[in-house]
């Protein structure tokens, strides 16, 4: 059994996302999927998407989150992930501005969804990472933050 007793970081940490992405062609990216009550647990047996048998055993300072990386090696790595994922909706202005943002996800690996003209794109971590990531299309109003059915106008990042 794997003890795994920390968190090296977040798997949307710009050094940590271009590894976890190598090792994912390698298909050696391991996933736990836990619910959000699991989530707030410091000790239980888990076992990944692959198999693995791991025990976390986390300091109580520490909480687990979607995209917590629990180990990072040169041959392998686990990352959490949340049974239930919060969202991060946006509506590109126009069709080249559609263009951009769906290439900039799928160069930054999210995982997207969409309802009709909306992009929503999984938060595997916290929201102002990917704002700033973006704001370069806020701060053009090239793309604009939906929250629920209305339009959110102004982005404070």
């Amino acid at each position: 059994m794997l003890v795994l007793n920390g968190i090296v970081g977040h798997a949307g940490d710009p050094g940590i996302s271009r590894r976890l992405h190598d090792l994912g062609h390698a298909k050696q990216v391991e996933y736990i999927t836990l619910s959000r009550e699991d989530a707030l647990r410091h000790r239980m047996r888990v076992e990944t998407d692959q198999g693995t048998e791991c025990a976390i055993a986390l300091d109580r300072s520490l909480r687990l989150f979607d995209g917590a990386v629990l180990l990072l090696e040169n041959d392998r790595a686990i990352v959490t992930r949340l049974s239930e994922r919060d969202w991060l909706s946006l509506a590109p202005r126009d069709v080249a501005a559609a263009l951009e943002l769906g290439y900039h996800a799928g160069n930054s690996h999210w995982t997207v969804r969409f309802d009709g003209s909306i992009m929503r794109i999984a938060l595997e971590g916290p929201e102002q990472s990917y704002l700033d990531r973006l704001a370069a299309l806020f701060d053009t109003h090239r793309v604009t933050k939906v929250n629920g059915d209305a339009l959110l106008v102004n982005v404070n990042r």
